[in-house]
């Protein structure tokens, strides 16, 4: 038989024993080599050996691909300090008194969780999901902890439902350092003003000092929450994505109704010409190819209120491309508003209410061009992370879930 010889890594323990079970798991049975430890009555060190305890089997990293177990006898010691002798169980590092496997294996289980589901993980290292969930609760805390920052210069606020077709909207609250680290402070149970006022509360004192921008969508009860929270000083930015949205949903609602109308005017040949115009017209006009350029020339011909509204939706857009002011941004939205109203489109008028209301939260996003994009890219890892689990309605679960796959790597390599 070939053999060779590897380390086990483990500290202040000699090898008694190496078998391989008949269902092919290796079996290492080691024994302390330190000697004494601190009774867990008085504190102090305590040397007198008072016996073995019952033996342990604990689940450590796979060799060659075989499950691998190491069983150790605890010694226990007596202390000769306190008055009724009590008896202390030695306490090694490589595991935690309690749990069914060592620290290292435990490590290797979270690093396999990233970009993994529970269920996953549990089929290739044939473990019980509870086991796996014991280790998440063990390693992962279901809040916050704020030593981990020093300042939260910005703070990204958004909505997503945990199960798709139903309101049950939790609230996101993540944060983007300066170094472009992305990190997530809390999945809040809902979105109702008085749940996100709680929590910019809970934030300790100094560190909510630190805050200087909240990124959000037009949604009043995060804005409010963050200006009665956090003060005035704090700049709100409504993000600049979320606008466009808005404003691009005027150009849509156009699009449906004018190429509904071609579609019974024009003859099938014809009209088929503008097949794939969706597309053309969500790309900006400096993007566009030569046939696509052509397309729209002539969809404009045959719909000129199309050509008016696309013109208009891409010069808002144009707007914020550029290097402005918050001042002159407010003066340029207020010359758009005034050419869409001088143009006698109303597919505008709902985004124009908002433009009016949202005006100053609009123009913050000119200042440092702070967006929400960093919010949106963790909704998407959320989205993912719901598609792979098919749903965590468990917010507490979430939140360990989403440490796990932003900081995983980071936390337990």
């Amino acid at each position: 038989m070939n053999l060779f010889q590897i380390p086990l890594d483990i500290e202040n323990v000699k090898i008694e024993g190496v078998e391989l079970t008949t269902n092919g798991e290796i079996i290492i049975t080691v024994s302390s080599t330190l000697e004494g430890t601190r009774c867990h009555c008085c504190g102090k060190e305590i040397k007198k050996f008072y016996s073995l305890d019952r033996e342990i089997s604990l689940r450590h990293l796979s060799i060659l691909g075989k499950s691998t177990f190491i069983h150790i006898k605890p010694k226990r010691y007596e202390c000769s300090y306190c008055y009724n002798h009590p008896t202390t169980t030695q306490k090694l590092a490589w595991y935690d008194q309690g749990s069914p496997h060592t620290k290292a294996y435990e490590t290797h289980v979270l690093l396999s969780l990233v970009n993994s589901t529970v269920a996953d993980v549990s089929i290739k290292e044939t473990l019980g999901y509870e086991a796996i969930m014991g280790i998440i609760d063990r390693h992962v805390s279901t809040e916050v902890d704020w030593n981990d920052f020093k300042k939260l210069t910005l703070i990204g606020l958004d909505e997503i439902a945990l199960k798709k077709g139903h309101k049950d909207y939790v609230t996101v609250v993540s944060t983007r350092s300066a170094e472009g680290h992305n990190s997530i402070l809390a999945i809040l149970k809902n979105r109702e003003k008085a749940t996100v006022k709680k929590f910019f509360s809970s934030i300790p004192k100094d560190l909510r000092k630190t805050i200087q921008i909240v990124c959000t969508d037009m949604y009043d009860g995060f804005v409010n929450a963050a200006k009665e929270v956090l003060g005035r000083k704090v700049k709100i930015v409504v993000d600049r994505f979320h606008v466009a949205k808005l404003y691009r949903q005027g150009l849509e609602d156009v699009r449906k109704k004018e190429l509904k109308r071609l579609k019974q005017e024009l003859p099938k040949e014809q009209y088929q010409v503008f097949k794939g115009a969706m597309w053309v017209l969500r790309k900006n006009p400096n993007s566009l190819e030569p046939d696509e350029q052509e397309m729209l020339k002539k969809l404009v011909k045959h719909t000129p209120l199309l050509g008016v509204a696309y013109a208009h939706c891409y010069a808002l857009t144009a707007i914020f491309e550029e290097l402005l002011t918050k001042s002159e941004a407010r003066l340029r939205l207020r010359a758009w508003k005034a050419l869409v109203q001088q143009s006698g489109l109303t597919c505008f008028d709902s985004f124009l209410k908002t433009l009016d209301k949202w005006m100053d939260e609009i123009t913050n996003y000119f200042v440092d061009r702070h967006t929400s994009g960093f919010v949106e890219g963790l909704n998407n890892r959320i989205k993912l992370i719901k598609r792979r689990c098919y749903g965590i309605l468990n917010i507490s679960h979430f939140f360990q879930r989403l440490f796990i796959d932003l900081r995983g790597y980071e936390e337990f390599s």
